[in-house]
C-alpha cells in the first residue's frame, strides 16, 4: 500500500541557511504524523514544500504513491488535493462562516455544497455559526471553522501549522482534543508542525523530532520518550537532571549512585541525564530498601497534576549539585527536610558528553 505522503531526500535552503538536509519521512494512510522541533529546526519548511508552497529544490514529493514534486516537475498546491490550516487560520472576513468552509468545493450543485457544509459544520461543532462572520467569533471557535474549511473538499491529507499555538492553554486543550476525533473520524492522513513536546505526544500516532534541518529521531510517541537516541532527544521531552561521570567497568559513579553504561568506551566521559519522575523521595529509615544518596528539600511547588520539588544533594563530591523531583498528586515537604533518593533507571540515559546536543 503506498504512502499518503512521502518525502525523500528533501533538501532546501534559504540562500546559505540549510533547512532541510535530506529529509526522509513517510505518513501511511489515516496517520497522524507531528513534525516536532525547537524554532528554525526547519519543520515548517518540511509541511511547505509537501504542500507545494515552497518550490522543491532536490528530492522528490509523493502524494498516495504518486511523484508530485522532483527536480524537473512541480504540481501546484491546488492540484494536490490536500487541506492546509495555518496558525493564522486565514479565513475571509467578508464571507460567513457557511460561505469559508464553501469555498474550496464551489464547483459541486448547491444541494451537494449545503450537505456537505453542514455536516463538517456539525463536526467541529459549528453548525448554529453557519450564519455569522469570523469577527464575531473567538479563536477556538475560528479555529474550528478553518479545519472544517480544510477537511470539506473530502482531502486524503491534512497539513497543519501550529494551529493551535494562538490559544490560551484550556482552551488550546479543549480545540487539540476535539480536533484530533474530528482528524481520526475523517479518515484523512495529517501532518502537524508543532514546537511543543506535549502537544505531540497527545495528537501524534507517530512524532519525527528535528534539529538543524534534520530527522534526529522518529518513532511513536513513547519510544521518544522512554528510549531517546541522544541528549538533545532525552532532554527535549522536559525537564532534566543533567550529571557528568566517567565511564569504568560499564558503569558510571555519580552522586546519586552507579549507573549502568553497557554502550560506553571505557574512560569516556558522559553525562547522566535524569527525569524529575524517576527521582523517588523516602524518608531516612523508613523503608530497609537499597538507597541511591541523600537530598535536602530546597522548595517546594504544587503544579496542579504534580508537585515539583526542588532538591540540593547531600554527602561527599555532592556539593552544588540542584536536582528536580516531580511527584504525582500533592507533596510539599518542608525547606530543609532530608529523603533517601531511588532511581528509576528506566527513565536514566547516559551519552557522550560531546553529543549532548
Amino acid at each position: 500500500m503506498s504512502a499518503a505522503l512521502a518525502l525523500e531526500n528533501v533538501t532546501h535552503s534559504y540562500d546559505q541557511l540549510r533547512a532541510l538536509d535530506r529529509v526522509d519521512l513517510t505518513l501511511a494512510k489515516g496517520e497522524v504524523v507531528c513534525l516536532l522541533g525547537p524554532s528554525g529546526c526547519g519543520k515548517t519548511t518540511a509541511l511547505r514544500v509537501a504542500a507545494g508552497l515552497e518550490r522543491l529544490q532536490q528530492g522528490k514529493v509523493y502524494l498516495d504513491g504518486r511523484v508530485v514534486a522532483d527536480q524537473n516537475n512541480e504540481l501546484p498546491p491546488e492540484a494536490r488535493g490536500i487541506g492546509l490550516v495555518f496558525q493564522d487560520f486565514a479565513l475571509f472576513p467578508h464571507l460567513s462562516i457557511f460561505h469559508n468552509v464553501a469555498f474550496g468545493i464551489s464547483d459541486q450543485p448547491a444541494s451537494a455544497i449545503n450537505d456537505r457544509v453542514q455536516r463538517v459544520l456539525e463536526q467541529v461543532g459549528m453548525r448554529a455559526y453557519a450564519n455569522a462572520y469570523p469577527h464575531t467569533l473567538s479563536g477556538g471557535q475560528q479555529q474550528r471553522v478553518a479545519l472544517a474549511r480544510a477537511l470539506a473538499p473530502r482531502p486524503k491529507l491534512m497539513l497543519l501549522d501550529e494551529p493551535f499555538s494562538g490559544l490560551d492553554m484550556v482552551l488550546r486543550n479543549q480545540i487539540r482534543d476535539d480536533t484530533l476525533h474530528v482528524l481520526k473520524q475523517s479518515g484523512a492522513s495529517t501532518l502537524l508542525v508543532t514546537h511543543d513536546p506535549e502537544e505531540a505526544m497527545f495528537m501524534a500516532d507517530r512524532i519525527a523530532l528535528m534539529l538543524d534541518g534534520r530527522i534526529v529521531q522518529q518513532g511513536a510517541p513513547a519510544d521518544l520518550y522512554n528510549h531517546p537516541k541522544s541528549g538533545f532527544v532525552a532532554s527535549f521531552f522536559g525537564d532534566i537532571n543533567r550529571l557528568e561521570g566517567i565511564v569504568e567497568n560499564e558503569s558510571v559513579s555519580t552522586q546519586l549512585g552507579s549507573i549502568a553504561a553497557p554502550h560506553g568506551v571505557e574512560g569516556e566521559a558522559v553525562e547522566v541525564l535524569i527525569r524529575p519522575e524517576a527521582l523517588l523521595l523516602v524518608p531516612p529509615g523508613s523503608d530497609p530498601g537499597p538507597r541511591d544518596g541523600l537530598v535536602e528539600v530546597l522548595a517546594s511547588r504544587l503544579l496542579g497534576r504534580t508537585s515539583l520539588i526542588h532538591l540540593k544533594a547531600t554527602g561527599e563530591g555532592a556539593a552544588d549539585l540542584h536536582l528536580h523531583a516531580r511527584i504525582a498528586g500533592q507533596f510539599l515537604p518542608a525547606e530543609g527536610e532530608i529523603f533517601e533518593v531511588r532511581l528509576d533507571r528506566k527513565q536514566t540515559f547516559v551519552f557522550p558528553l560531546k553529543n549532548a546536543t
